[in-house]
């Protein structure tokens, strides 16, 4: 239920964001050509900038995605929102300014355009400031909250009702617990033969039965007094740390199955639009590229003695070790398969150290992917040296390799690149694979173009200077 809510109250959320964008544009439309009496006539109805903001809401929702404007469940201050509308509201005129430019399409009113960026900008804030004062109103007058009572109070108990403190979007109110040990926070309501007496008495919305695997045994009574006082019961399952958020439940007769991971990739049919757009995307990029791909390489060349690629052994799909192609960044050394870079690097070339900073070494790549060792979007792969080290002291380290590595990802948008938290990075990884999309994939592409592409290794030089001010 509070998925569904948490999803019912983020499509409100976007859906108004649309809906402000086209009154923005009625706005502008309005100031422009009646408030400053212009002539009207010679220039295209409202109608038409209407049609051109509606071709727009697609590129809006990939931009609003990216800043993480979508939920209304996310954990930052206003201010902090007001920045991300202003940045992503910048990033949207930029791009259009720049389509505008190359098609040369001069129909619509400059002043327009001007004055709808300014009013949208102004107008979302607006509205996210409503919004977030509406939830506080209405969860101040009770609405959108649950009673409810913990079952158990054992570490599954016990993390369940610390993740509801910590979190004010999900609200309810914690009535106590239920057990034979009283080790809990909160009221001590009874013992488990007291249940049904509690629940016809304290009439809670919700029952979180949070039972650890050695009280198993009272589950039958207790989803009979469940049912008897008519009690909605949610039942966190003993193995719920090795089951994905989305577990797929299969059925043998009578019986459920859970999956503990379903992989979207494992259909064919996704297999096949995947390395269909792989295909495709990393040939126009590498006809794109080439430009860039020639003059690194002759920078490469010039500026420090060794082949212009690196070629290194990662681990991809199905643990299976492929070559890696980048530009080489460092001087030829004796430990490229067992160390990774790091910010301060002694190592890295000046010139190096360039194309590092804005990814361009990586661009080789792109020949992995057109040969199908690798993925546009997908976890990075990794040296074999780090894999066997790293298998057996980060969990769900090896899940990873059950899809293809890929040139960008979602650890990677999230910041979590080069020398980061590994299990933080594997968490994210984790997520992808198992709630993969075309979709998913087109974003984390859009999310890198804005905040992959550079990353916080300082440039040679630019160190020093700081310190030394």
């Amino acid at each position: 239920m509070i998925r569904e809510n948490e999803a019912l109250l983020n499509r409100l959320n976007i859906v108004t964001d649309l809906a402000v964008l086209f009154l923005s544009m009625g706005f502008s439309y309005i100031v422009r050509f009646y408030i400053f009496d212009a002539a009207v006539d010679t220039y295209l109805q409202l109608s038409y900038y209407l049609l051109f903001v509606l071709a727009l809401l697609p590129v809006y929702y990939l931009i609003f995605s990216s800043f993480d404007l979508i939920s209304v469940f996310r954990a930052r201050s206003f201010s902090e929102e007001v920045v991300k509308l202003v940045q992503a509201n910048t990033v949207m005129a930029g791009i259009v300014t720049a389509v505008l430019f190359v098609l040369k399409w001069h129909y619509l009113s400059r002043w327009v355009m001007v004055q709808y960026f300014f009013i949208g900008t102004l107008l979302l804030v607006g509205k996210h400031f409503l919004m977030r004062w509406l939830m506080h109103y209405l969860r101040e007058k009770g609405y959108h909250k649950k009673t409810l009572v913990i079952l158990g109070s054992g570490d599954s108990a016990r993390e369940y009702l610390e993740t509801i403190r910590s979190r004010e979007d999900y609200v309810y109110d914690y009535l106590g617990y239920v057990s034979d040990h009283a080790q809990l926070d909160g009221t001590h309501l009874g013992d488990y033969s007291a249940l049904y007496g509690i629940l016809n008495e304290r009439k809670p919305e919700e029952l979180i039965c949070a039972l650890d695997l050695s009280e198993a045994g009272y589950l039958e009574q207790i989803m009979s007094d469940c049912e008897k006082t008519g009690t909605k019961v949610s039942i966190i399952p003993f193995c719920y740390r090795y089951i994905p958020s989305r577990p797929y439940i299969d059925q043998i007769d009578r019986i459920p199955l859970i999956n503990i991971r379903k992989i979207p990739l494992d259909n064919y049919a996704n297999a096949f639009f995947k390395r269909a757009m792989d295909f495709l995307g990393s040939l126009f990029l590498l006809i794109l590229t080439s430009p860039i791909l020639l003059v690194t390489a002759i920078g490469v060349k010039l500026t420090s003695p060794g082949p212009v690629i690196f070629r290194q052994d990662r681990v991809g799909l199905n643990k299976e070790q492929f070559t890696m192609y980048k530009f080489r960044s460092m001087v030829v050394n004796d430990q490229s398969n067992i160390a990774w870079s790091t910010n301060q690097d002694p190592r890295k070339t000046k010139f190096g150290a360039f194309i590092r900073k804005f990814s361009i070494d990586e661009l080789p790549q792109l020949y992995n992917v057109l040969k199908g060792d690798m993925s546009l979007v997908g976890p990075r792969p990794e040296l074999p040296y780090f894999v066997e080290n790293f298998q057996k002291s980060v969990p769900l380290y090896m899940v990873k390799h059950q899809v293809k590595p890929g040139i960008t990802g979602l650890a990677q948008v999230k910041g979590y690149r080069g020398d980061t938290s590994i299990p933080k990075r594997i968490e994210w990884d984790v997520y992808y694979i198992e709630n993969w999309s075309l979709f998913l994939d087109i974003k984390i592409l859009f999310m890198t173009v804005f905040k992959g592409l550079r990353n916080e290794e300082a440039l040679p030089g630019v160190e020093e200077k700081k310190k030394e001010k």
